[in-house]
């Protein structure tokens, strides 16, 4: 592996590949390229380091170690099996195998990766007389696996564990927004720790605890312990460190107020334990309040918000969202706030226009984040106003 020109390939969601691709120039990365639901770019190791402890919008951060084409599963082990398995990982390491498929002539993902696994445990086996072990709960080290119709690309997994893990969710929410996802969500409405941000329906804190550590410019991986490139032959513990400590000393002091509602107690229970975890208690305040008798308290106020699930709480869908509207309007003035749903219907009965939709996906379901400008009076006149 040549450490100094890696090719390097970051997993993200649908709709946040150009947030992805500007945290990665920011952070150093050469020749990049943006695609669907992923980014490539070119770094060093400590390059490689650096992204996967400082990106918000990265899912996963894969290095391909091997590109050809295979016409059948003969083709495909023989390829395997001549790869030096050896310059990656000792016999005494255990492997895993995530295996993206996307052929008709390997349609079973299963057996794909049993013939991968095969392959590696053979070539270890013939060279040292010995199989590594397969450990798909908590490997040392993860290959990724990815073929498009006859192209097969082997990488390795630099990051282990997927990176919206950050290791500060101690509770879980009925619905609990992914980590990633609320980070693009507040770096696509314009977050940045400049003025007031408020979740009026907060849930488990998620979207309150990102928005600190924009604020803050905290690495998104502050709190987690284990990275993939860590049990790495080529690992160097002193360099990631140096890493750590730089991007530690960039942290600065945020002045403004971060805040969530809900009226669910045990949801407001669950952010007080995760805002703990974070160590953010004396930078985010959360209370008991209803959105819809609350009035605007910050100014200036970004809103960024994942109404509830009906299956937290028992709601009409469209007298919900025509509430939200109403608030708006009546309660938040000069005040610019963001929802993500995937009730597209029910989103019309806000009764406001929306100044930008977004196609995202929250799970599997596809959502719209929209935008709404409230305006004391008309927005010609605000704009009569302020010339």
């Amino acid at each position: 592996m040549d450490t100094d020109n890696l090719k390097i390939q970051i997993k993200t969601f649908f709709g946040l590949e150009e947030i992805l691709a500007e945290e990665i120039r920011k952070l150093g990365g050469a020749n990049v390229e943006v695609k669907n639901r992923a980014v490539n770019c070119e770094g060093d190791l400590g390059f490689l380091y650096k992204i996967n402890y400082s990106a918000r919008t990265a899912l996963k951060i894969l290095v391909p170690l091997l590109t050809f084409k295979a016409w059948d599963e003969n083709r495909f082990y023989d390829k395997l099996f001549a790869f030096p398995w050896d310059e990656y990982m000792t016999v005494n390491q255990t492997f895993a195998i995530d295996t993206t498929i996307y052929s008709e002539r390997f349609n079973h993902s299963q057996f794909i990766s049993l013939k991968m696994k095969d392959a590696i445990a053979d070539y270890f086996n013939f060279k040292f007389r010995k199989r590594p072990s397969v450990d798909t709960q908590n490997p040392d080290v993860k290959f990724h696996l990815h073929i498009d119709r006859e192209l097969v690309t082997i990488s390795l997994d630099s990051s282990g564990d997927p990176l919206f893990k950050r290791g500060y969710r101690k509770e879980q929410g009925e619905a609990p927004i992914n980590e990633v996802l609320a980070s693009g969500m507040l770096q696509l409405a314009g977050w940045d720790g400049k003025g007031n941000f408020l979740d009026p329906m907060c849930g488990s804190g998620t979207l309150l605890i990102e928005a600190a550590m924009i604020a803050m410019d905290l690495p998104a991986q502050t709190f987690r312990r284990n990275f993939g490139f860590q049990n790495w032959l080529n690992y160097d513990a002193e360099l990631f460190n140096t890493i750590k400590e730089v991007r530690l000393n960039r942290v600065r002091e945020f002045t403004g107020k971060i805040v969530g509602y809900d009226i669910d107690s045990d949801m407001l229970h669950a952010s007080r334990i995760n805002i703990e975890a974070a160590d953010m208690a004396d930078v985010i305040e959360v209370k008991t309040q209803d959105f819809f008798d609350s009035k605007k308290e910050l100014f200036p106020l970004l809103m960024v918000f994942n109404p509830p699930y009906d299956e937290r709480i028992e709601i009409n869908d469209d007298e919900f969202y025509k509430k939200i509207g109403d608030t708006f309007k009546k309660n938040y003035p000069n005040t610019l706030a963001w929802l993500i749903s995937s009730d597209l219907d029910s989103m019309k009965k806000i009764g406001l226009r929306p100044s930008r939709k977004i196609k995202l996906y929250n799970g599997k379901l596809e959502c719209r984040f929209m935008q709404y400008e409230m305006y004391e009076g008309t927005k010609k006149i605000h704009k009569l106003e302020n010339k």
